[in-house]
């Protein structure tokens, strides 16, 4: 893949970005709009001038944006690890009942919990 150089504009500022290809290219106008977009959000929120400022604070709203997505997809994550385990629980039961050929019987405590969780 052969390196390219584009050029780019955040906050009236040129620069100039070498990319490997196509992909990465749109990849970078993507990220180049939203730091330009954040940039422009601030000085209006700051009524600054100072593009140092108006930079540094952009780059906290968009760490802050990181952090809070990351907290998210841990949780998301968790909440997974937890329904994954219930699937677990629920085909030992299956498997359980099919192995004994017994008649059917109540399900366990822990069958009953997880399918009030499912109909909340």
């Amino acid at each position: 893949m052969i390196d390219k150089v584009i050029d780019i504009e955040i906050y009236g500022q040129k620069y100039k970005i070498r990319v490997k290809g196509e992909e990465d290219e749109k990849y970078i106008s993507h990220l180049t709009s939203h730091v330009d977009q954040k940039m422009h959000e601030v000085a209006v929120k700051s009524k600054s001038t100072d593009m140092f400022k108006i930079a540094v604070l952009a780059a906290l709203n968009i760490a802050d944006e990181y952090f809070l997505s990351q907290k998210e997809l841990d949780q998301l994550n968790e909440v997974l690890g937890h329904m994954e385990d219930d699937v677990e629980s629920l085909e030992a039961f299956i498997n359980r009942d099919k192995n004994t050929a017994k008649p059917h019987r109540a399900p366990p405590k822990k069958v009953e919990e997880i399918g009030s969780r499912l109909n909340k």
